[in-house]
């Protein structure tokens, strides 16, 4: 997700059962904005597709809101209440057009570089299969989520609350191929990832190439996937290959990876330097600004969304931790004025994923404004109010996630 911000990625259905078949880890381990430069193609407002593009034409139409060619929402009442979401729901965002699908022809063929490391080398995805098997769900989210709800009208995709979504990652830990390599290499403060999109031609790859830095610390939690949601993943979001930091925003976890380094030092790109920076309002992107690395903690609700009926309601939504895990979660049906605790449902899947609730409310006619405020286990809890930035990121306040909510 560069500053200019391009588009979106994400994949196909699945099969619950499945999960049982592998270790599933849980804990640590204004602006429709485009580049006509790099081909990338806004649809102007209330401009519905009859079609996806091509590299997403698998995605379930119905259940996104398409922003441009590249950018793609999960529409909020498609969130439901399951503990996973399905493939062909999932939001996609792109920095680069997509690769070739020819890319994946032969996945186990594809070669990551690993640096940094006592003994460097190149490794193949058939290679990282015989290092290890690990099954970790989490919640990939866009640093720009919530971006909608911004007065100042911050540039880039006008994402509402779906760009997010829970899913299950299958690979290897990084942890356990810098072992096999002899261990990270004295002096290393960061991890970082290259992404293999083929770059536009006559442009400064330092300007323009997807290449993240991470803190060391994120090591226990690294992973290398080949998998989502317990099929091969798909290039629309980043196979044959991909790097995954559970409990960071999406643009770390680097997709087509190709290249991982052990380095000193961040990455001198500007995706790096300058981009996903949390900076005030007019100020340009620096290096000594935040970076948008851990995600927060953040809920909404995802149903019903507009209207009810008297009497019995069963108020849906998902909350999750970000970085840690969830502990819980209340709903308010006045903004905020009064909260109930609500109950989460279906099964705990870990510190990273997120889990939907249920309040069971009787209502009378009227109209209420149905708000939810999340807790993580070190007892952060959501604000009230978003923190205004340049770019709209990391929203995680309650009351701009609202619905309003008509009973008759």
């Amino acid at each position: 997700m560069l500053d200019n911000e391009p588009t979106p990625v994400d994949d196909r259905s699945l099969d619950l059962p499945a999960i049982s078949r592998r270790h599933l880890l849980m804990g640590s381990a204004g602006a429709l904005a485009s580049v006509s430069l790099l081909g990338f193609s806004p649809l102007a407002r209330g401009q519905a597709p009859a079609t996806l593009p091509e590299f997403a034409a698998w995605k379930s139409l119905n259940d996104l809101i398409v922003h441009s060619a590249n950018t793609m929402e999960t529409r909020r009442d498609a969130i439901g209440s399951g503990v996973l979401t399905p493939s062909d729901k999932l939001f996609v965002r792109n920095n680069l057009p997509a690769p070739d699908a020819s890319i994946a022809a032969d996945r186990d063929a594809w070669s990551v570089n690993i640096d940094g490391v006592n003994t460097p080398r190149a490794l193949t995805i058939a290679e990282l299969k015989t290092m290890g098997v690990e099954t970790v769900a989490s919640v990939l989210q866009c640093s720009g989520n919530g971006r909608a709800f911004f007065p100042h009208g911050a540039g880039g995709t006008q994402w509402s609350v779906g760009a997010a979504g829970c899913v299950l990652w299958t690979g290897v830990p990084l942890k356990t191929v810098v072992n096999a390599l002899g261990g990270v290499a004295d002096g290393m403060n960061y991890i970082t990832s290259t992404g293999g999109e083929e770059l536009p031609a006559g442009l400064d790859p330092k300007t323009i190439r997807v290449e993240r830095s991470i803190p060391l610390a994120a090591l226990d939690r690294a992973m290398l996937v080949w998998e989502l949601n317990d099929n091969p993943l798909p290039v629309t979001h980043g196979g044959p290959l991909r790097m995954v930091i559970p409990g960071y925003y999406g643009v770390n976890n680097v997709k087509y990876v190709n290249n991982v380094a052990f380095t000193p030092a961040q990455t001198d790109t500007k995706i790096q330097v300058s981009s996903y920076r949390v900076r005030d309002i007019g100020v340009k992107g620096s290096a000594d600004q935040p970076s948008m690395w851990e995600m927060n903690v953040k809920s909404w609700v995802t149903s019903p969304l507009e209207t009810a009926s008297r009497g019995r309601t069963m108020i849906y939504g998902v909350a999750f931790g970000g970085s840690q895990a969830v502990a819980s979660i209340d709903v308010s049906l006045d903004g905020g004025q009064n909260w109930q605790a609500a109950r989460f449902l279906g099964p705990d899947l870990g510190q990273f994923a997120w889990r939907p609730f249920v309040l069971a409310a009787d209502l009378a006619p009227g109209e209420y404004r149905v708000v939810s405020r999340a807790t993580d286990s070190q007892g952060n809890s959501q604000p009230e109010n978003r923190i205004d930035n340049e770019r709209g990121y990391g929203h995680n306040g309650w009351k701009d996630h609202g619905i309003t909510l008509k009973v008759t």
